[in-house]
């Protein structure tokens, strides 16, 4: 039988036991929390080293990251910036196109409205015109599948060089150019020194001088008659008289001239109607042959009115 002192003991030394233990489990955690810090040093060292050893970013790379953040209020401004030049740019452009359009829809319809002697006081006072005329008109033909000058120049390819050629209505001269022919350019103003210029009614040259007259979309004046009138003059007998003219001029359900009237007119006036070609949709040509002296009276032909060829407004 144990006494109450050894029951003390005991208890007292069973006390100590569990502090001992509480105290070791303290330092278990304490001994842990340590660790995990020297971890967290370690990993925390090794990152600076890493960093302090990796090269600093070049200019080009800092410039390029800085080009691809596209939320920076800087490259948000450069782009809303760039925006606007093109969409004023743009506009500019169209502005420009519709003042230009406009000057030769007024240009062209002055010219079918118009004498030739008209006409050619009009670009005398201000050659500027005639310029800005041209931009519109080769804008106009360059929507086109085919060109009639072009048609024109293989006809006389096709024919012998030493034909002598006067172009009435040249514009910029493409036909002398692009062949072998000694052509006589003529036009309402001399954009060169190989064009003359002169009123189509009333040319320099001699009479019975060439042996091929071109009228290529040229016969736009309201006095055209006196143009064909000086082609025959300055043709030698049995010359060829060439002439391309907008479909839509010779169409009588819309206006345009009855081309059997006109061609006999031109017949009347001293020409033999070799051929006529409607296949292109957007240009006819006819072919004539001066016949060998003929006297005829100028005043006895009944002339067809030509439709004025106008642009509508866009």
């Amino acid at each position: 039988m144990l006494c109450p002192s050894s029951l003390y003991t005991g208890w007292e030394g069973e006390t100590r036991k569990e502090e001992m233990t509480e105290e070791e489990r303290r330092g278990i955690i304490n001994q842990q929390q340590r660790s995990r810090k020297r971890k967290r040093g370690k990993r925390h060292r090794r990152k600076q080293q890493v960093a302090s050893d990796s090269p600093s970013p070049s200019l080009e790379q800092t410039l390029n990251a800085n080009t691809k953040n596209r939320s920076s209020p800087a490259a948000a401004v450069v782009k809303c910036n760039s925006k606007a030049r093109i969409a004023s740019s743009s506009f500019l452009d169209k502005m420009k196109a519709k003042l230009s359009g406009g000057h030769f829809r007024m240009i062209n319809e002055k010219l079918y409205t118009c004498t030739g002697q008209e006409a050619f006081n009009y670009f005398k006072e201000d050659p500027a015109l005639f310029n800005m005329y041209h931009a519109g008109y080769q804008e106009q033909m360059s929507h086109w599948p085919e060109q009639p000058v072009n048609v024109i120049t293989k006809w006389l390819k096709d024919h012998s060089p030493s034909l002598i050629v006067a172009d009435f209505g040249c514009g910029d001269a493409c036909l002398a150019r692009n062949v072998k022919n000694e052509v006589f350019s003529l036009d309402l103003i001399s954009r060169d020194s190989s064009v003359i210029a002169c009123d189509m009614s009333n040319t320099p040259l001699d009479s019975s001088s060439v042996d091929v007259a071109v009228f290529c979309l040229s016969l736009m004046g309201t006095n055209y008659s006196s143009f064909v009138q000086e082609a025959h003059r300055v043709l030698k007998p049995r010359g060829w008289l060439l002439i391309a003219e907008v479909k839509s001029r010779f169409d009588p359900s819309t206006g345009g001239a009855d081309p059997n009237k006109f061609s006999k007119a031109i017949c009347q006036l001293g020409f033999t109607a070799l051929s006529k070609d409607f296949s292109n949709k957007m240009f006819i040509l006819l072919y004539f042959k001066k016949k060998e002296d003929e006297k005829v009276n100028v005043n006895e032909i009944k002339w067809p009115g030509l439709k004025p060829c106008l642009y509508k407004r866009r």
